[in-house]
């Protein structure tokens, strides 16, 4: 929800996010990981969008590049979603946020790739705070990643 452009992310939003963030902080590398995991799984064609991925014969999961990349990816959704509150507003550098919307649009990232991250980033939540979930939480962290989406979409240029 925005109102006046400021997105509205309530209290109790922000604490299911935070709770849940601070538990699985510590887990972030193999976390990130299993997101990845996920989106190749619903979207094998993803693959080739990483150029480290593409022509590697070692499998993703065993690829010394993707860890890396997917727990920059997951902490940086987590992170952002943990501000919302506070600041009204996707928190990442805006330098970032310029990056991952040329980067995004640059390797053809669409709409069903932000769909499919958003459900294999709900899924990871999950499988990782099973005692926490619930559907206020997923709405929570739905949200949380709609803003960001929507932050990364901005910046975004058409490819001519």
């Amino acid at each position: 929800m925005e109102s006046e452009g400021k997105i509205v992310f309530t209290e109790e939003q922000e604490a299911l996010v935070v709770k849940s963030w601070s538990v699985m902080k510590k887990n972030s590398a193999e976390l990130g990981l299993k997101l990845f995991l996920k989106i190749f799984e619903i979207a094998p064609t993803t693959k080739k969008m990483f150029s480290f991925l593409r022509d590697s014969p070692i499998p993703a999961e065993q690829n010394p590049k993707l860890k890396p990349h997917a727990m920059a990816v997951f902490v940086m959704c987590c992170e952002s979603a943990t501000q919302l509150r506070k600041t009204g507003k996707v928190t990442v550098r805006e330098t970032t946020l310029k990056r991952l919307g040329a980067n995004h649009s640059k390797y053809g990232v669409v709409d069903e790739h932000f769909e499919v991250a958003k459900y294999a980033l709900l899924e990871t939540i999950k499988e990782a705070v099973p005692e926490m979930w619930s559907p206020e939480m997923k709405v929570a962290w739905g949200q949380a990643y709609d803003q960001l989406v929507a932050a990364i979409k901005a910046e975004m240029k058409p490819s001519d």
